[in-house]
């Protein structure tokens, strides 16, 4: 049986800390959809009318470069919030969403959670938070494009999807994430080769296994070492 929508809310770090009558009035608010896998949910430019939470599949959040390659900015799971910044500035939706798997999604309005902020200033604060956190996130994405080889932004993005995403199995922590190659090598600034020989290499040192898209993190030291 599929959870009441309070209880996805729960899990969104903005949320939890609330009531559950507080959760289950914002959950009033929000309208269910569902897409199949690779479809849009909405493109870079669009008016942003409301932000979305996932209750159930992946998303992945990109910008088009002007030479037309996927810059993949964010990863978002079950539980997890997105394209919440355009809650405060009612401008475009600063990327394009596309599910990585059959998906549902809460979907909030703008003007249906102003009214609430305006009555739960609370909220607010915790709101502004998630998106310092994501901020951050994407300052030490940026300094990592900057300042690390190809191997070390490998490295760097494996052990942090990998705490993310993550999850105990026997030898190691599964990335629980089924990423090609290329949408690996759009997370971190090269080729779909680059990022091929990288994980060859990874893999023969022992530091990493890989099965079916599904990346292991064996001996994240070794991965460190590439720092």
């Amino acid at each position: 049986m599929a959870k009441e929508t309070w209880k996805y809310l729960q899990q969104i770090p903005v949320f939890a800390d609330l009531e559950e009558e507080e959760l289950k009035k914002i959950a009033d608010l929000a309208l269910t959809r569902r897409y199949p896998k690779n479809a849009y949910i909405f493109f870079e430019g669009e008016p942003g009318s409301g932000f979305y939470f996932v209750k159930s599949g992946a998303i992945k959040l990109f910008q088009v470069l002007e030479d037309g390659r996927e810059k993949i900015l964010h990863f978002v799971r079950e539980g997890e919030i997105f394209a919440e910044v355009v809650l405060f500035d009612g401008g475009p939706y600063p990327a394009t969403a596309q599910t990585l798997e059959d998906t549902e999604v809460g979907y909030i309005r703008n003007e249906d959670m102003e009214d609430l902020l305006r009555k739960h200033g609370e909220i607010a604060v915790k709101i502004i938070k998630v998106m310092s956190r994501r901020l951050r996130q994407a300052q030490i994405h940026i300094r990592d494009l900057a300042l690390k080889g190809a191997y070390g932004r490998l490295a760097s993005t494996l052990l942090n999807l990998a705490e993310e995403y993550g999850e105990k199995k026997g030898e190691g922590v599964t990335i629980v994430l089924s990423l090609s190659q290329q949408e690996i090598a759009n997370l971190i600034g090269t080729s779909r080769e680059t990022v091929a020989r990288i994980l060859s290499e990874f893999r023969r040192l022992g530091a990493i296994k890989v099965d079916r898209q599904r990346i292991t993190i064996v001996r994240p030291e070794l991965l460190k070492d590439w720092f």
